[in-house]
């Protein structure tokens, strides 16, 4: 086997592999698309731009490594510093959503009045304009927390296994083994998602509808406190 098929090969392998042990690619799309009854083609778009931003920014950083000849032990170290900040974004992330979801329960929760003498059970809505309004800003602010998670967030591998070895043959190696993780990765990224999404469909519990949202959130905090324990 040539060198650059090698590479072809561990590309294609590390790819795969590295998205499917970091349940961070993958967990908080499934459980954010259920909690907020994202369509697939929704959820997939969403997915294929986050991942595209998380691999384009190592790849960046790559190649402008390469550009200026800058040390392999430098640029692992600022993916490394990439990965702290990922990790403590994803716990604020997911710790911000349960504060948000908790905050939604207590105001919507139907309470009692007496009128008249009776008893009257009601929920606080906001008008309809209001509340598609914030709904609507809510699901913006939720899909830039994810792009800005995942552009911070670093492919440890691509660098020093893949793309400094592949810079040594020539170029065209460097653009396909690339474009070979790249795929992989945000490829892998959709099928976990959509087969995480496909099991939530057949859990069939009131509980998920009612509290969908602050589970999504203690999911994603419970991701971000993994990565540091557990580094997966």
């Amino acid at each position: 086997m040539s060198e650059l098929n090698y590479l072809l090969s561990t590309a294609l392998f590390i790819g795969t592999v590295h998205t499917f042990i970091g349940v961070d690619h993958y967990l908080p799309f499934v459980v954010l698309s259920k909690a907020n009854n994202w369509s697939i083609k929704k959820t997939s778009g969403i997915v294929f731009v986050c991942g595209l931003g998380h691999v384009l920014s190592s790849v960046i950083l790559g190649f402008v490594g390469l550009a200026i000849s800058s040390s392999l032990s430098s640029l692992v170290g600022i993916e490394d510093v990439r990965g702290t900040l990922a990790t403590y974004f994803i716990i604020a992330f997911g710790f911000g959503y349960t504060v948000y979801a908790i905050h939604n329960l207590l105001k919507n929760r139907p309470h009692k009045h007496m009128v008249n003498g009776q008893e009257i059970m009601h929920d606080h809505h906001d008008s309809v304009s209001v509340k598609d309004h914030v709904q609507d800003k809510k699901k913006s602010n939720i899909i830039w927390g994810l792009f800005i998670l995942f552009v911070l967030g670093p492919c440890e591998p691509l660098i020093p296994i893949l793309m400094y070895p592949a810079a040594t043959l020539n170029l065209w190696a460097l653009v396909s083994v690339t474009a070979v993780f790249a795929i992989s990765t945000i490829g892998m990224m959709l099928v976990l998602t959509l087969l995480g999404i496909k099991g939530l469909s057949f859990v069939k519990l009131k509980t998920l509808d009612k509290y969908g949202e602050t589970l999504a959130g203690l999911a994603i905090m419970v991701c971000g406190v993994l990565m540091i324990t557990m580094g997966i």
